[in-house]
């Protein structure tokens, strides 16, 4: 695995290394080191050394750095000398770029190779409002294409292909757009709700929360169907479905989604519902629907995030079904 360094003047390593944890969960092989005000170069240097030794000797390391130049950077350069065909050093640390970092571990297991992938992640973290403020720029007809290319702009022969479907609350939010988007490949994310697509402020949140080279729509429901029936325009497309509800999964995949399993990751709780785990709650219109989708034929994948252990649905939905007959 990829041990992570983040280095910084005073306590933004620290402070960053937090945010992303909130973002991404909890996180091994990730270590934060702090320049203070009264430590000398020599204090950095120990500084470092202890975190890397906190790694297995055959851990590749990867140094996420505040500022290129500065002493973090010119410390760790130095350790980085004696192990320069496997480590790496990127600067410039955003929480973007630690983000991009800690879903990319989970795909490649190259210092380098994450580290070239950073850089992009990094810069496309920087974006400015009002929009008319961003710095123009004309590239190459060449290089458009190629950058269309890998956005997910141009498709291919063939159909779409469904990678995952979601049943989240939340919707797109870090562990979607940076773990199971990951995991699963996509290159689109499209939210298939009725009630999103009716409201302009959260279609454009969702849109703007999209990873960087993955593109995020809102469909209403009947859309959604439309398009599963005739998906050329979107042929060679690697597409991530996410659902508010159960009975928005089961309208669809009636209406003719082709949808084998459902990944059912957060059902938030409200006035009326049962909650048997951490994040499932039910109503027993939930319940119902499962019923119905399990009828169906519809698998049930329940993880949070990936690297979660699979839980089983029908004791959840059996525990669910004792709780609200006990209120009766």
């Amino acid at each position: 695995m990829v041990g992570i360094i983040l280095a910084s003047h005073g306590q933004f390593a620290a402070g960053i290394k937090q945010s992303g944890q909130m973002i991404f969960g909890e996180q091994e092989k990730v270590e934060a080191v702090t320049f203070m005000p009264d430590e000398g170069p020599d204090d950095l240097k120990a500084h470092l050394e202890e975190a890397i030794a906190q790694f297995d000797p055959e851990d590749e390391v990867l140094f996420l750095i505040d500022l290129w130049g500065g002493s973090p950077f010119n410390q760790a350069n130095g350790l980085y000398e004696q192990h320069k065909d496997k480590w790496a050093i990127v600067t410039g640390l955003n929480l973007p770029m630690l983000i991009e970092a800690y879903g990319s571990r989970l795909s490649m297991d190259s210092a380098q190779q994450i580290a070239a992938h950073l850089v992009e992640a990094g810069r496309e973290g920087v974006k400015i409002k009002p929009e008319d403020l961003e710095p123009k720029t004309t590239a190459a007809p060449a290089a458009a294409t190629a950058a269309q290319q890998s956005s997910g702009n141009a498709g291919a022969p063939g159909s779409m292909q469904y990678v995952l479907a979601r049943i989240d609350s939340r919707l797109l939010h870090g562990q979607v757009a940076t773990t199971w988007t990951k995991t699963s490949g996509a290159n689109r994310i499209i939210v298939v709700s009725d009630a999103v697509a009716r409201d302009e402020l959260r279609k454009k949140l969702i849109m703007e929360a999209a990873p960087v080279g993955v593109h995020a729509h809102v469909v209403p429901i009947d859309q959604m169907i439309k398009l599963a029936k005739d998906d050329k325009h979107f042929g060679g497309q690697k597409a991530l479905l996410l659902f508010e509800t159960p009975e928005d999964a089961l309208r669809a995949i009636r209406g003719g989604v082709p949808l084998k399993e459902l990944n059912i990751g957060s059902m938030a709780h409200s006035a009326g519902k049962v909650q048997p785990n951490k994040v499932l709650a039910f109503n027993q219109e939930d319940i119902d629907t499962f019923k119905e989708l399990k009828q169906d034929g519809v698998k049930f994948d329940v993880r949070k995030v990936p690297s979660d252990a699979g839980e089983n649905m029908d004791s959840i939905l059996n525990k669910a079904q004792s709780m609200l007959d006990q209120q009766k």
